[in-house]
């Protein structure tokens, strides 16, 4: 099944950047930014202005990016997402028909959650990956803590990540983790210098895979 083989690009990524512009050209500039740093799985907030024809477009134009759209709250947006060409979809709330309408499609899905009750209550109704929001409230001791008892979830920390923690939640069980603010320099990316997120790209893909070394020790 083509999710499974979408999901493993996610798990070996370790990093999913959220982007969030003003015109798809932009983000579109800013995406090959970050995917030359390494992050090849990029979320196209549904809070960007004409967010189905920027995902659209950047699908169509990014073969080798995978493209997942971000707060979708509901199964309407997530149908509306998946048709313009999303491959997963992100939520910071946990809607149960929003993952139903996910797996009717063999579309990935990382529905929010804040507490154990949540997380287990969006593994169970099939969630492929458990977005934990808002991570910063919470820090990496609580991925471990949830890990403790439920090893077989799969935990997306978002919220505060950054190139500094990142080892930290990747150490205590986080399978991936999702950024915005740590890739995106918005007044780089006002001068056009791109450059900028490609480093900072790369900065988190280092920190995911020293997070990754230190938990295998």
């Amino acid at each position: 099944m083509e999710s499974h083989k979408h999901m493993q690009t996610i798990l070996n990524s370790g990093v999913v950047g959220v982007i969030r512009t003003e015109s798809s050209e932009k983000l579109l500039r800013v995406a090959e930014a970050i995917r030359e740093g390494g992050v090849n799985c990029i979320e196209v907030a549904m809070t960007t202005p004409d967010a189905l024809d920027v995902i659209s477009e950047v699908a169509g134009k990014l073969d080798d990016v995978l493209i997942g759209a971000g707060t979708v709250l509901d199964a309407e947006t997530a149908r509306s997402a998946i048709l313009a060409g999303a491959e997963y979809l992100v939520s910071p709330t946990l809607d149960l028909d929003m993952i139903k309408m996910a797996k009717r499609y063999d579309k990935i899905v990382a529905p929010g959650a804040f507490t154990p009750t949540e997380i287990m209550t969006a593994w169970q109704a099939g969630a492929d990956i458990v977005k934990v929001f808002p991570a910063s409230r919470l820090g990496p001791k609580f991925i471990s803590d949830v890990k403790s008892p439920l090893p077989q979830v799969s935990l997306m920390p978002t919220g505060g990540v950054s190139q500094d923690n990142a080892p930290d939640f990747v150490k205590a069980g986080a399978d991936v983790v999702c950024a915005g603010s740590a890739l995106i320099d918005k007044q780089a990316m006002k001068k056009g210098n791109f450059k900028v997120m490609t480093e900072n790209a790369r900065s988190l893909v280092q920190a995911v895979e020293k997070g990754r070394e230190e938990r295998n020790c």
